[in-house]
């Protein structure tokens, strides 16, 4: 099988000379960027190139202390508040407590009211309706089996 094309190995050779558009003069000290360095090749070429930040050195531990540790500082400075809103509340119950049994007081008389003017006004209900029986008359007719059936309800 032919292939339909030649492969061919570029030579290398040291230093090749590069093409006139390619060359730069070099940069001054105060146009290189930050994080990029001129660098000596192992071939002993100088170029410029991104060089890795150093690895900053670990911070120095901090000194354990052996205060007070924080949940227990949060804790110390809540206890006063959550004391003296119980507290504020006790008191404010104290105060209340004669109106809330005054109110229930009120309560259970404004329940009887209601009762007792249901309990009456069905005994006058009962009173006052006709006590002669209602007489109630209907007339249902049908022609056929599965006919419509028509009628009336008369009240006497």
């Amino acid at each position: 099988m032919e292939t339909p094309y030649e492969i061919t190995t570029l030579t290398r050779t040291d230093h090749p000379t590069p093409p006139a558009h390619a060359i730069r003069p070099p940069l001054g000290p105060s146009e290189i960027p930050p994080g990029v360095e001129v660098v000596t090749l192992p071939d002993g070429r100088r170029t410029l190139a991104y060089t890795q930040p150093p690895v900053p050195a670990a911070p120095a531990p901090v000194a354990s202390s052996s205060g007070v540790p924080a949940w227990a500082k949060t804790t110390a400075l809540l206890a006063p508040t959550v004391g003296a809103g119980i507290g504020a509340g006790g008191f404010g119950l104290s105060y209340a407590a004669p109106g809330v049994l005054a109110m229930t007081d009120a309560l259970w008389a404004a329940a009887a009211l209601v009762a007792t003017g249901c309990g009456g006004a069905a005994l006058l209900l009962g009173r006052w309706r006709n006590r002669a029986p209602a007489q109630i008359t209907q007339n249902i007719t049908a022609t056929g089996l599965f006919s419509r059936a028509n009628g009336t309800i008369n009240h006497r």
